[in-house]
């Protein structure tokens, strides 16, 4: 949920054309009631710098060399990192709940 209330905040100041900072995206997202850990603000505003987020909107399925670079893969790849963490968190809720310590002939 972070991420996805951060991507739209970085999405509207875009829009807006106005800089996109860590300031103003927590700014934002506070304002719509989300809370995020101040971390992926960073992460997002450090991925965003001097690049013109518009363009990478419309050139996400272009070939060829991505445009935006190192730092917003980075930035994907950390996404992908929480995920798989909550993934395993998940996952381990799940085997718990298997286990209630009978079996099916006891």
């Amino acid at each position: 949920m972070s991420e996805t209330a951060i991507s739209y905040a970085a999405l509207i100041l875009a829009d807006a054309e106005v800089e996109i900072t860590s300031d103003k995206l927590l700014s934002l997202v506070k304002a719509a009631g989300v809370e995020v850990e101040p971390i992926w603000a960073s992460l997002f505003a450090k991925a965003l710098e001097g690049k013109n987020v518009k363009d990478l909107l419309t050139n996400v399925g272009a070939s060829g060399a991505a445009p935006a670079g190192g730092v917003a893969s980075a930035g994907a790849a950390a996404a992908e990192v929480v995920e798989e963490k909550e993934e395993e968190k998940e996952e381990e809720k799940e085997e718990s709940d298997d286990d209630m310590g009978f079996g099916l002939f006891d």
